[in-house]
């Protein structure tokens, strides 16, 4: 079966490519012809820009030093070479379709779309989130799943007008689920639809899928046995990063890739393959990304997690609550000494995961089978 898969676009965040790279793996094996659609990276310059860049240069100092005024421009220019990496685990790893607009996509080319995972339900990361919810395809017969969609919060962030579009959309899907818990109810109140929950996709594969990536390229080894893999920095993240210092070894396994204000050679994103194998080298995690919790817990590696409220705080309570894990959730640096003389019981961690993975594969067969 020829299938489309609408998820975020495939850029230079590691946990949005492994979970497009899981989710095909598992389509392929059960003998599917799986593409994930993306768009490339550019932003696009017309008349309009030099006027944006105007108002940055009038309001930029006192409001938002983060983007640059000249921000497209550099946009374009550096993001070929800090996603050079990236770019290569795309090419060599996942079947990808470039589009530019949803409409591009032929109905006669697939026989089902599935979307998801990561926070494809969420407006504020999916542009137009109507097509998140297959809008360009409200008229095909084509098979319509849902799979591990995650609106990355428990508040609904959809104006009336969003609600209503996508509420009679999801009326169309043959089959829903979520990755956090609180999206079931998200989906009963307002969508007017059931979900059921299941496992990111990057947790249906095993430790060894993703080993055999890192040892295929010959990827070296980390100076060092503590991963550090944090996407906002603050200071007292780093006080947690100090203070497990003094017993482990750290090796930081990202760049400053969406800082445009740093140096170019900064921003150059490690390839895919490297940030694996951290998880394998490490003997502990420090962390505020939800995929790194999810590759801890596969590698079975003692881990924190710094909750990360501006990216979504009910992904990390959803996860961790699923393993026994909560007390690993720090709120402030304060909080470490108490996750740490909690020991993990990685039995039945696994013991969980092993059940969930195949009640979540349950619900792929269900509706688009093996071939």
């Amino acid at each position: 079966m020829k299938i489309g898969i609408v998820t975020l676009p495939l850029y230079t965040n590691y946990g949005g490519l492994l979970q497009a790279f899981a989710l095909q793996t598992v389509l392929k094996r059960l003998g599917h012809e799986p593409v994930t659609f993306t768009r490339k990276a550019y932003e696009p310059i017309g008349w309009r820009t030099p006027i944006k860049w105007v108002k940055r240069l009038l309001v930029n100092p006192w409001v938002n030093r983060k983007t640059p005024i000249f921000y497209e421009y550099i946009f374009n220019k550096t993001y070929p070479i800090v996603s050079q990496f990236t770019q290569g685990f795309i090419d060599r790893n996942i079947n990808i379709v470039n589009i530019e607009n949803w409409r591009e996509i032929k109905n006669t080319d697939y026989e089902a779309l599935i979307v998801g995972s990561d926070q494809v339900w969420r407006p504020m990361y999916f542009n137009n989130i109507t097509a998140a919810f297959l809008d360009f395809a409200s008229d095909w017969h084509v098979k319509r799943l849902a799979y591990a969609v995650s609106f990355g919060t428990d508040e609904w962030e959809y104006n009336e007008e969003q609600t209503l579009a996508c509420r009679t959309l999801t009326s169309l899907f043959q089959g829903i689920s979520v990755r956090e818990k609180s999206g079931i109810n998200l989906c009963r109140e307002f969508l007017a639809c059931e979900a059921v929950q299941v496992l990111d996709p990057t947790m249906l594969l095993e430790p060894a899928d993703y080993v055999q990536l890192f040892e295929k390229e010959n990827t070296p080894v980390h100076a060092g046995d503590m991963l550090v893999y944090i996407l906002d920095r603050t200071a007292d993240k780093q006080r947690v990063v100090d203070l497990l210092s003094e017993t482990y070894e750290p090796f930081v396994v990202n760049s400053k890739v969406d800082d445009l204000n740093c140096r170019t050679s900064e921003r150059i994103q490690p390839a895919v393959e490297s940030w694996l194998r951290g998880f394998y080298d490490a003997r502990m995690i420090v962390t505020d990304s939800f995929h790194a919790c999810v590759f801890a817990i596969l590698f079975n590696k003692p881990f924190v997690v710094y909750g990360n409220s501006g990216r979504g705080m009910t992904r990390f309570v959803s996860l961790l609550s699923q393993f026994g894990l909560e007390h690993l959730l720090l709120k402030t640096s304060d909080d470490l000494m108490n996750a740490l003389t909690t020991p993990i019981d990685w039995c039945s961690v696994n013991t969980r995961l092993r059940q969930y993975r195949e009640h979540s594969m349950m619900f792929i067969l269900k509706y688009v089978g093996k071939i």
